[in-house]
């Protein structure tokens, strides 16, 4: 008896494999351009974008995820202008202490030290020269300042741009600028 059912089971699931194959029609594809995909040379010419560009350009007045608009330019006079201006779009509930500290000690630290008074590794080891603290009087750094310098760099600090989102350097400015508080004091 188990030998019938088994044998029944084994001929049922062959005819049901095989029922729903038929070589006179293909079967139907949902998305026929991924299977049959168009294969274009290297350096050949083709109608697939107009005005003969090589693709397709966003559309006017977009700009790419995870970016934002930064009205100021890299020069002195953006710089003076940033550091009137421009004033940080996080609130104090925004504001995260723990990640500025350790954005900062990653990026910042090595050569601003860890208490911002300009004496970091680099500096101890007279491998940089001339950083000064967060407290001097003659550089008055603002939000606006130190988020100009961060994204565009100045003098000989590099641009931290490619490596800090907007939200992570603002993190940064709100952390300097409480190291900065903590020198005053």
């Amino acid at each position: 008896m188990k030998g019938i059912v088994k044998i029944t089971l084994v001929v049922m699931i062959v005819l049901v494999s095989t029922s729903c194959k038929k070589d006179s029609r293909p079967n139907y594809q949902f998305m026929p351009n991924m299977y049959e995909p168009v294969g274009y040379e290297t350096y050949g010419q083709y109608d697939v974008f107009p005005d003969e560009q090589s693709a397709l350009l966003p559309a006017e007045g977009t700009i790419a995820r995870g970016y934002s608009l930064f009205d100021y330019g890299n020069s002195n006079e953006e710089y003076m202008r940033a550091k009137l201006e421009l004033k940080s779009p996080l609130s104090s509930s925004d504001i995260d202490t723990k990640r500025g500290k350790e954005l900062y000690t990653i990026y910042c630290g090595i050569c601003h030290g860890t208490k911002g008074a300009g004496q970091g590794y680099l500096v101890k080891r007279e491998k940089i020269l001339g950083i000064p603290s967060y407290a001097d009087a003659a550089r008055a750094i603002t939000e606006g300042s130190i988020y100009h310098t961060v994204y565009y760099g100045k003098n000989a600090m590099g641009s931290y741009a490619n490596q800090l989102d907007e939200q992570e350097r603002w993190q940064v400015v709100a952390y300097v600028m409480k190291l900065k508080g903590d020198l005053e004091k």
